[in-house]
């Protein structure tokens, strides 16, 4: 085709994304609520936008603002502190609807989706015409508006659905996908920060179509292998399929000091709650992770903007995996060393290498002393200890996960609404229990991303 590559010739995707979806909630849920500029998200000196409805929107509030910004941009801004649960409630039902459309839905996040609908214009019409029966069984099924955006590709789709918005459906036929792309920022492409954008507008790449008619070598020269590739999508060659099962990479928790917080001890508890909750999600999809992470982001700033409190990581890849928070606890606690010294307003702990149970080899701590292997210790102990594991699992899923707790563990007011949903919470029957996705991958982190 003129606008891409020859194997998109035939491909159709669907980008179906609700419109301020927490925000719409609240407001179909809420009466007093409609037409009045409303933020969910918590309204203290720390808070985070996390949906911001389209009358806020209209002063300026965006997702991903903090708190603070948001009030002095709108004083009548109403804060709503929301609810996870009620979402993921309402985000199966609207998943449930878009596998009525197409086998291969790939989760994004709880309100927005690919559908693959290539080869289905003979059984179901054309797909503006699907895309419009879906948004009209979403609206009265939930009575919540969302937007569509249809492409040859997933990148095309997912932008001509943000151009839809609100409410709305926009489709990009294969012969007019330069036609679309060129005029638009180049960071638009999927994928393209804050950070790279200023990279790429500092080659004097400010459209997607000065990257289309950019010299592939030259690219290469400036960009790296990344160039090549964000080049390619410029021009609107994306060979990336629908996943209707996205294998999960990460898993991980954090939370927002109110204070930013230098005490050694605090930050150590706090490591464990963090521990702790990542190791029972790992138990509860039946994985084991093979590296350990810890995260902070200093209190103090560096620059203005989002980002603007410095971020760090460090991490070790253990001898054998584990899903025991224990040994995460402690391997986090080994990383944090002498790596702090400064106050910090944010902490976490994540794992990666995910492996799943069943395909590992028996696991063994990093910490257990070493032992005879005619020792029945060097057998039970484990074991002992996943019986253990398993047992806190089954009182967590009944009664909550704070039910048991160790002494030392500490209150973790987490960074975003939005953690407070994720696949191996105990609400796990969220839209993705069948198709494990890519940890937090729409989580917005301290205004990083929006």
């Amino acid at each position: 085709m003129a606008s891409g590559s020859d194997g998109d010739a035939g491909r159709c995707v669907l980008h179906a994304d609700m419109d301020a979806f927490y925000a719409s909630v609240e407001q179909r849920d809420r009466p007093e609520l409609r037409g009045r500029p409303i933020v969910v998200g918590g309204a203290g000196p720390r808070g985070v936008v996390a949906a911001a409805s389209y009358e806020a929107r209209g002063f300026g509030v965006f997702s991903a603002m903090s708190s603070a910004e948001a009030k002095k941009r709108c004083p009548d801004l109403v804060f709503v502190p929301g609810d996870m649960k009620r979402y993921a409630t309402e985000s199966r039902r609207i998943f449930e609807i878009f596998r009525n459309y197409s086998p291969k839905v790939e989760g994004l996040s709880l309100d927005e989706a690919f559908l693959d609908l290539t080869g289905t214009e003979r059984l179901m019409g054309p797909a503006c015409e699907i895309g419009e029966r879906l948004r009209s069984e979403v609206r009265e099924a939930t009575s919540l508006p969302i937007s569509v955006g249809i492409g040859p590709i997933k990148m095309v789709a997912k932008i001509a659905s943000g151009a839809a918005k609100p409410d709305g459906l926009l489709e990009i036929p294969a012969d007019g996908v330069r036609a679309f792309l060129d005029p638009l920022s180049a960071r638009k492409i999927w994928g393209v920060g804050p950070v790279a954008g200023e990279r790429l507008e500092g080659f004097g790449y400010r459209t997607i179509g000065d990257l289309a008619r950019a010299d592939a070598k030259v690219l290469r020269s400036q960009l790296g292998d990344w160039g090549e590739s964000i080049g390619r999508l410029a021009r609107g060659e994306d060979v990336r399929e629908v996943e209707p099962h996205r294998e999960a990479v990460s898993i991980s928790e954090e939370n927002t000091f109110d204070r930013d917080v230098s005490d050694r001890e605090t930050l150590e508890h706090t490591i464990l709650t963090h521990a702790e909750a990542v190791a029972r999600r790992l138990r509860r999809q039946g994985l084991l992770a093979r590296t350990v992470i810890l995260k902070w982001r200093l209190g103090r700033r560096t620059k203005a903007g989002p980002g603007g409190y410095p971020a760090r990581t460090r991490q070790l890849t253990l001898a054998e995996p584990t899903d025991d928070g224990e040994v995460i606890s402690q391997v986090s606690k080994s990383l944090l060393g002498d790596a702090l010294v400064e106050p910090v307003r944010l902490l976490g702990v994540g794992v990666s290498g995910l492996v799943d149970e069943g395909g590992s080899a028996a696991q063994l701590s990093l910490f257990d002393a070493p032992a005879e292997a005619s020792s029945p210790k060097a057998i039970q102990a484990p074991l002992r200890k996943r019986d253990l594991n398993r047992a806190l699992d089954v009182l967590a899923d009944r009664f909550g996960d704070d039910v048991v707790r160790r002494a030392s563990q500490a209150e973790a007011r987490h960074a975003t609404l939005s953690a407070q949903w994720k696949k191996g919470s105990r609400d796990t029957h969220g839209p993705h229990d069948d198709q494990a996705h890519v940890d937090d991958a729409n989580r917005v982190d301290e205004g990083e991303e929006q």
